[in-house]
């Protein structure tokens, strides 16, 4: 594994790709006093579902999480600024080029697969929870290019199919077991289920570098990085999260071509 000291410098490599995005990075303030309130639905979830895994294991956990809240991470409910500006941000640190196929992982109700939808040939949502799945379903019935398989993160590289574009946003602090093999086995997953030029969006919450939460963010980052031959492309630090975009190069591409090469 590399040293933490190519880690960082690769890091400082990393720069905003050039060329068109998706979309324009929203100028709004990312939330209003309305989202105090979900700051502590979200606190409230995280305490209930840990709780439901010591007693249940995840799957069942978040099976039941779901029946018994129609949007527990409050990831759709227009009342809430954060999370929608959020998902529109993330879609323009994206290139603006065609993305055939589009995985989703730890898709829950599909809030930024339906984001993704429009810019894509088709795509897969896949999460741990049936019971997210249904709803995911009900609420993207208008979306055809849009389908959902039950899958679990650990297991992701069962997927017979690869993909322009995989999005793993907020998903792999709730593992109950994020060891370093963990991740190593999971972002080697991941790596095999993408195509030649294609790109993953890492997301995860990052607070104040110190935190714990923004330490262990770092430390999943890291591990794509030094456990992949993947190319850190851009890194977006914002409030409160960091979204990491890597890219599979192509056989015999350098990984300043990646940064550099224009965009399609």
């Amino acid at each position: 594994m590399p040293s933490a000291r190519r880690q960082d410098t690769s890091r400082d490599m990393a720069r905003p790709v050039t060329g068109e995005k998706l979309g324009r990075e929203p100028k709004k303030f990312f939330m209003t006093l309305r989202d105090i309130a979900f700051w502590v639905r979200s606190a409230r979830t995280d305490a209930t579902l840990e709780k439901l895994q010591v007693e249940h294991g995840s799957q069942k956990a978040f099976d039941l999480l779901y029946s018994r809240k129609s949007d527990p991470f409050s990831s759709g409910l227009s009342c809430y600024r954060y999370q929608k500006l959020k998902y529109e941000k993330l879609i323009s640190f994206l290139p603006k080029r065609n993305y055939p196929n589009v995985l989703d992982v730890g898709c829950g109700l599909g809030p930024f697969t339906r984001e993704l939808s429009p810019y894509s040939g088709r795509v897969l949502g896949v999460d741990l929870s049936e019971q997210a799945l249904i709803q995911a379903r009900d609420c993207s019935r208008g979306y055809p290019n849009m389908r959902f398989e039950q899958r679990d993160i650990q297991h992701i590289g069962k997927i017979q199919e690869t993909f322009d574009l995989i999005a793993v946003l907020d998903v792999l602090y709730y593992l109950p077991n994020l060891s370093n093999e963990m991740l190593k086995s999971v972002a080697g997953q991941l790596e095999s289920l993408l195509a030649p030029g294609g790109l993953l969006l890492l997301v995860n919450h990052f607070f104040f570098r110190v935190d714990p939460a923004s330490r262990q963010t770092r430390r999943i980052h890291d591990s794509f990085q030094g456990n992949t031959s993947l190319q850190l492309v851009s890194e977006n630090k914002r409030a409160f999260y960091l979204a990491s975009l890597y890219s599979k190069g192509k056989p015999g591409e350098k990984p300043e071509e990646i940064r550099q090469k224009p965009l399609n």
